[in-house]
């Protein structure tokens, strides 16, 4: 008898995955933990994936897939809980993506996030940018800051996804939810419409060309928090990519712009943790004067690192910082933290430093970080 895509999703749920992955002539593959496995189910054929796509899509999607080939959606499974769902052709065939997002927006303690994403999450104006690879917990990160704020403040947030992943329900604050292909046909659509409906925060889920960074940045520049992503592995490659998106006559201009707008960049990597599950490393940079003008001046951007390793006290941390707190404490092996350093080769001097040095980094740890919670899987965390 045939499975059913109901009995997979199921299976997801039950065996607390983070994806699904769908192709014809292969058995249905879960991640669990980071890692890809297969699953006892037989081979999917064509005349299944067919069945599965059309389960999860209504018509009109149905043809929206049929014109691009791809298209990303949102599924709510009753109350078991929702999948980010991605639909593409690879040889002609259809294949799936999908990932289960949390019924549950977690705390920052829950997700073993640092304090000092309280601090972040209550700025008033300006742009905060989480970077990351996909699966390194972004979405799961800007859910909480939103859920944060909507627990605290009455304002007005507008969130511009593709698709909608966590649902946010009216709390202290007012939240308008907007999804690409249902609600507005682009970004930049969504961010210049945004700007005649009151909002004081706007969430965009991704930057993806200069004209949606422009309209971002414009939104800043009028006096609103701006919460946003980008597929970058650290904060000089978020700011080099950000420039980038502009030609060579405009960069400088863009130099300016974005360093009177970032409040603070946080990239994230997620890494398996000692006993189980994954936990986040984090680099973490926070606007200064210095590093304004870092980030004006072309021939100091690289200099941004040195800046945020001696910036510890206003909050600031390398990813090599935090792998080296992580492992003396316990979260993560040796071997993890080197595998995922920025530079093995620092790290290692970084870990041979005497012990005062470790115990100050661990110190200044202990002042932005939460005590141990779980950890998640997915892009979010």
């Amino acid at each position: 008898m045939p499975v059913e895509v109901t009995e997979l999703l199921d299976y997801v749920v039950e065996k607390n995955a983070s994806d699904l992955h769908l192709g014809v002539d292969r058995v249905p593959f879960v991640r669990v933990d980071g890692d890809l496995l297969p699953t006892d189910y037989p081979v999917v054929d064509e005349e299944q994936i067919e069945r599965y796509c059309k389960f999860l899509l209504t018509p009109k999607r149905e043809y929206m897939l049929e014109e691009k080939n791809e298209i990303d959606v949102s599924y709510q499974y009753g109350k078991v809980g929702r999948f980010r769902v991605n639909i593409f052709r690879q040889q002609g065939t259809l294949a799936a993506a999908l990932r289960l997002v949390p019924d549950k927006i977690l705390a920052f303690e829950d997700l073993n996030l640092p304090i000092i994403m309280e601090e972040l999450s209550l700025e008033r104006r300006g742009i905060i940018i989480i970077t990351g690879t996909t699966g390194s917990g972004k979405s799961t990160t800007l859910a909480s800051m939103v859920e944060y704020i909507n627990n605290r403040r009455p304002v007005h947030i507008i969130t511009i996804e593709d698709p909608i992943e966590f649902v946010h329900y009216d709390r202290e604050a007012i939240i308008n939810q907007r999804e690409l292909g249902v609600d507005t046909n682009t970004f930049l659509d969504a961010l210049r419409g945004s700007m005649r409906e009151d909002p004081d925060i706007i969430m965009v889920g991704e930057m993806r060309d200069r004209e949606t960074v422009t309209a971002t940045f414009q939104a800043a520049l009028t006096g609103h928090l701006v919460f946003t992503t980008l597929h970058t592995l650290d904060v000089v490659q978020t700011v080099n990519r950000v420039i980038d998106y502009y030609p060579a006559d405009m960069q400088q201009q863009a130099r300016l712009m974005l360093s009177e707008t970032i409040r603070a960049i946080v990239s994230m990597r997620l890494l398996p943790m000692v006993g189980g599950g994954r936990v986040p490393a984090m680099e973490i940079m926070k606007t200064t004067g210095r590093i304004r003008e870092f980030i004006e001046q072309r021939d100091k951007t690289d200099m941004i690192k040195n800046a945020i390793e001696e910036g510890n006290a206003e909050g600031m941390i390398t990813f090599d910082q935090y792998l080296l707190s992580m492992f003396r404490r316990g979260l993560i092996t040796y071997d993890t933290a080197i595998h995922a350093a920025s530079s093995p080769h620092d790290f290692k001097l970084l870990e041979q430093k005497d012990t005062d040095f470790a115990d100050r980094i661990m110190h200044r740890m202990e002042q932005f970080q939460h005590t141990p919670g779980q950890a998640a899987g997915g892009d979010g965390i």
